[in-house]
């Protein structure tokens, strides 16, 4: 029996390859029958194209091959500004153990005269920054110690700038901050001309004018710019004898006040009247409401007690006068003749110009007397005897702010 099943599986072996095969072929012959045919020969020998559409062109493409074909000139792709700081391309340097570039420039911006022969300033703090390249200040070179701090800054002002990552220690060793920011910046000395200020600032700006007299602490001068924007002065002027405003200390104190309005620096007495509006006058405030007593008395008791400090200066062109007058034979008052006005009567009624003067020097003799020639006055903040003198800033920002309460009254009257 074993025999006879052993022939039948020899015998049914060779049947299994042909089942496959036809298996195979059936399916082959199925899926060919489903494809579409391209191209249908006929026994007569003729190719017929069965492909969808041939022949034919969408309607789009044949009305556009129907009109004739004119050539346009191909327009240029719009430049596209970088958007991110690897997009731009900027590259910076990272200062090597030994480096001395910071310490160099920082000699250089802390010092007045080298500060004005090389043309530079020095600016510190993110915010102080970002309003000096809105203002339209040119930098030179930026301090960092993080890359955060420069990604913050528009990338179209940081071109062909120089770029110097530093350690944060560094930073410190020559900041005037308490808590250092981590940046700082070296900018060209802005030119008032060139600047680009805050919308805002010039609608709201007034016919006010503030000249900066002797003065010569930092920290009252930066006070003194912060309040002159913040009345819409149109313009201050400092004259020589005043401190820098490019200092850092007035940079610091001003919070940002530079770049607001124009501030016209180290200017000589003569070329004053060059930057004031026509039919402007001057209004000085000395804080002495007695000069005129003093021109006509000889006691220190009769001079105030506001004035002992200020006056012992004018005594000097008292006793220059008289030996010109014993000489000439005329005789003349060693002061110029200024009404004394309080601050808070009408006094805006022409294009002002108010001249602070400093607490230790007072206002000089060249602002008494273009205050004379413009018909001006001194203008006089009562206080409480057997008080010292008001501090200058504060002065500064009492009549700026009366004059600016004046101007609105005006101006609410005439509409």
């Amino acid at each position: 029996m074993a025999a006879l099943l052993k022939r039948v599986g020899r015998a049914a072996r060779p049947w299994l390859p042909a089942v496959q095969t036809w298996d195979f072929d059936t399916r082959r012959w199925v899926r060919a029958l489903r494809r579409s045919p391209v191209k249908v020969l006929l026994p007569s020998g003729q190719v017929v194209d069965r492909r969808p559409g041939a022949g034919k062109l969408p309607g789009k493409a044949a009305a556009a091959e129907a009109r004739p074909h004119v050539q346009r000139p191909k327009q240029a792709p719009p430049p596209q500004t970088p958007s991110t700081w690897e997009e731009s391309g900027l590259r910076y340097d990272k200062a090597l153990p030994g480096d001395k570039r910071l310490s160099n420039v920082m000699t250089i911006v802390r010092s007045r005269p080298f500060r004005e022969k090389q043309g530079k300033i020095l600016l510190e703090g993110r915010r102080l920054i970002a309003d000096a390249l809105k203002a339209g200040a040119v930098p030179k070179v930026f301090f960092f110690s993080r890359l955060e701090y420069i990604k913050e800054l528009p990338l179209d002002k940081l071109k062909g700038v120089s770029l110097i990552k530093v350690k944060f220690e560094d930073i410190k060793d020559w900041s005037d901050l308490v808590t250092p920011q981590g940046i700082m910046g070296i900018f060209a000395k802005p030119d008032h001309v060139k600047m680009t200020y805050p919308k805002t600032q010039l609608h709201h700006s007034l016919p006010l004018l503030l000249i900066c007299d002797n003065l010569r602490d930092p920290g009252n001068l930066g006070t003194i710019l912060r309040s002159a924007a913040g009345a819409g002065c149109s313009k201050v002027l400092l004259t020589k004898g005043c401190v820098d405003a490019w200092e850092p200390k007035v940079l610091r104190a001003g919070m940002g006040a530079h770049f607001q309005l124009p501030i016209v620096n180290n200017l000589d007495w003569e070329a004053v009247p060059n930057y004031l509006a026509p039919n402007t006058r001057v209004y000085v405030a000395d804080n002495c409401g007695l000069y005129a007593r003093a021109q006509t008395s000889n006691k220190a008791s009769d001079y105030g007690w506001l004035c002992d400090r200020q006056l012992s200066k004018f005594h000097k062109y008292e006793e220059e006068e008289e030996e010109e007058d014993l000489e000439t034979g005329a005789s003349k008052g060693w002061l110029p003749e200024l009404e004394v006005q309080s601050y808070d009567l009408d006094w805006t009624e022409a294009p002002a110009a108010v001249v602070i003067g400093g607490e230790t020097h007072g206002v000089s003799l060249e602002s008494l007397q273009l205050a004379e020639s413009t018909g001006g006055k001194r203008l006089l903040i009562p206080v409480v005897p057997g008080v010292d003198s008001l501090n200058s800033a504060m002065a500064a920002s009492i009549l700026l702010f009366e004059g600016k309460r004046q101007l609105r009254l005006r101006a609410e009257h005439w509409s």
